[in-house]
């Protein structure tokens, strides 16, 4: 009599084999969740101007949504029925919202966050991976980008002078220093300790009083331009000195200047340091920049001239 043959295996391979099953079924359900919030996340865009829409959330008669700001814009109209929209909410797409976990949108650029969908908006809005605006201040330039990008915008586009070293010394002379208006006349970019730092010196309006302003900004955060200083000094044979550090350009250009964060000349005391007749402005400055050491132990000289 034939006994038929039977490969025997052990209850460890079954349990190893219903451990890898159950693995690739949770695996499955994963990758399936992306999609999943995709779909959810392509339901929260505005059709009108494509960002993520966030409550009041607005809908038709027929269900087509679109944001507030957007609603005021179409003039009350569904954009996608042309039907009037009212005062609808669409309370079951806000409640979804809640349960998504998306990451950040300048996660391209190195930000690892992920956050719920309701405060994802104000992460975005101070993150830090969040590309910086152009520092150029002669126009209001609209570009956006990283440091590398900005830099090469600034030389190519607007033609700014790039400059090494963390020593400057430059000489303004206007012929008519009466005819003051808000008007940028320099920006010079240096080179040093691996970092960018943008150089303003201009004439504006302090009042009733023209005035004359040289500043400068790091291109970066604020957090990291604490780590270094600057002292601008002008005279002819004086001294009219200020010491601080840098403001980030995060920090436009206005605000910086409007802060009074740099060294002030009125328009007197810059006439005085040119000498002569006080007729023609020739006015020098000089600086330097340098990295703290105890960016803590910093202390500051205060703007004589204010």
């Amino acid at each position: 009599m034939e006994v038929s043959s039977k490969e025997c295996v052990s209850s460890d391979e079954y349990y190893e084999e219903d451990i890898n099953h159950l693995n690739n079924n949770q695996n499955h359900q994963l990758s399936s969740s992306k999609p999943h919030d995709n779909v959810v996340h392509e339901l929260l865009e505005c059709p009108v101007c494509t960002n993520s829409m966030y409550p009041p959330l607005h809908q038709c008669t027929y269900g087509h949504t679109l944001c507030s700001a957007c609603k005021a814009r179409m003039h009350n109209r569904c954009p996608t029925c042309r039907e009037e929209l009212g005062d609808i909410r669409c309370l079951a797409l806000e409640k979804v919202a809640e349960s998504l976990e998306l990451p950040c949108k300048y996660s391209s650029l190195g930000c690892p966050e992920i956050f719920p969908y309701y405060s994802k908006l104000m992460h975005e809005s101070q993150c830090n991976f969040r590309p910086y605006n152009c520092p150029y201040a002669g126009t209001e330039c609209s570009v956006v980008g990283d440091i590398p990008f900005l830099l090469t915008q600034l030389r190519d586009d607007h033609k700014v002078d790039m400059q090494n070293g963390c020593t400057f010394n430059h000489r303004y002379v206007k012929s008519n220093p009466c005819e003051v208006e808000n008007a940028t006349w320099m920006l010079i970019v240096f080179c040093c300790f691996g970092q960018y730092f943008c150089y303003h010196f201009e004439a504006f309006q302090l009042g009733m009083a023209p005035v004359y302003m040289a500043f400068l900004r790091f291109m970066g955060d604020e957090i990291e331009a604490r780590n270094y200083s600057y002292r601008d000094i002008g005279g002819n044979g004086r001294k009219l000195t200020w010491e601080g550090s840098p403001r980030g350009i995060r920090d436009s250009h206005r605000m910086v200047r409007d802060s009074h964060d740099g060294l002030i000349i009125q328009r007197n005391i810059a006439l005085f340091f040119s000498g002569g007749e006080r007729k023609e402005l020739k006015l020098q400055v000089t600086g330097r920049i340098w990295k703290e050491q105890n960016p803590d132990a910093r202390v500051c000289i205060p703007n004589l001239s204010s």
